[in-house]
């Protein structure tokens, strides 16, 4: 092949060819168009609208205690995982995404929860202990757990570029990334919590992954584009 025809080919497969994938995410858990691989003790407040998972609390249809839609593909432990969501509804608004859990009884998680909010709340990028530790690193913080429960916390600086490119009423981008004792959270691409929890007895290494609807006032939380990589 010539030189001149091999660059023309060259320009063409970059052309028509995308550089990346979903195989660069991961397995995609979200078909878009069905809850096929997702179940939740009561799925009336689940459905599928403009493509996405979505959950709605409504004056008809109240949310009084929280609900969990649970992936069924099994535990996960070190992962990276990618989504977008998008949150609708009053201040009080929150939804949160449930990692390395476990569910009891009665159908609610327990387990690190990365929180869903309005900006203005300080859910919004934080990583929180479900049933358990409660808050374990607030939005802009890094926390090392220490194996007493001690919470040793530092600044996370670009959690303020995080919170300055969230578009509220629109689609942002989480990625949640779990690596041995550690989990890192970065919202539209900035870092807003991360914990080192050496607390062995308190902490999970393995657990399912959900979708939560808080309970409160009438609000909508949609998630879409959901992958994910083990590694």
């Amino acid at each position: 092949m010539r030189l001149k025809d091999a660059l023309l080919y060259a320009a063409i497969v970059w052309l028509y060819c995308p550089t990346t994938s979903a195989d660069d995410h991961g397995e995609a858990l979200f078909d878009g168009v069905s809850m096929k691989g997702w179940k939740a003790m009561d799925m009336s407040y689940w459905t599928i609208e403009d493509g996405a998972i979505t959950a709605t609390a409504s004056e008809a249809n109240p949310c009084q205690t929280n609900q969990f839609l649970v992936w069924q593909g099994g535990n996960i432990a070190d992962f990276s995982l990618t989504l977008e969501f998008r949150l609708e509804g009053g201040p009080k608004a929150n939804s949160g995404i449930q990692v390395r859990s476990e569910m009891d009884e009665t159908g609610h998680a327990k387990g690190y929860q990365v929180d869903i909010s309005p900006p203005d709340a300080p859910w919004l990028g934080a990583i929180y202990d479900e049933h358990g530790r409660k808050m374990l690193a607030a939005r802009g913080e890094s926390t090392v757990i220490q194996s007493s429960g001690n919470l040793e916390k530092t600044a996370v600086d670009s959690a303020i570029d995080a919170i300055t490119s969230f578009q509220t009423g629109e689609w942002n981008t989480y990625e949640i990334v779990a690596k041995g004792s550690r989990i890192e959270v970065s919202l539209n691409g900035h870092i807003t919590s991360i914990i080192e929890d050496l607390q062995e007895e308190e902490r999970e290494l393995s657990g399912v992954l959900a979708l939560q609807l808080h309970s409160g006032p009438p609000m909508k939380i949609q998630f879409k584009d959901i992958f994910l990589k083990k590694w």
